[in-house]
């Protein structure tokens, strides 16, 4: 996360265990249509979350690069990881 603001209320969404993962990441890895069907769901609401298959990323180090690349491929922000799951915050 950089040294920017988020919204507490954006936060908590982020957070809710209640928000249901609509990417998956999976065995085909991370395909330019994935990055895509992401942008889109970032135009059509504010949060996306995203999870990592089993097996996906080895490690926390490897998991943190595939959030870094997904925020730089679609201009959002990473404001929660936990784990294998991810929250991109669109912020423009």
């Amino acid at each position: 996360m950089s040294d920017f603001s988020v919204p507490r209320h954006i936060m908590d969404l982020a957070r809710d265990p209640d928000l249901k993962a609509t990417v998956r990441l999976g065995r085909n890895g991370l395909t330019e249509s994935i990055i895509e069907e992401i942008r889109i769901q970032l135009a059509a609401r504010s949060l996306v979350k995203i999870r990592l298959n089993r097996g996906f990323a080895d490690g926390g180090e490897e998991r943190s690069e595939i959030f870094n690349h997904l925020e730089k491929k679609t201009s959002a922000k990473c404001i929660f990881a936990r784990g294998n799951v991810a929250v991109l915050w669109k912020t423009g």
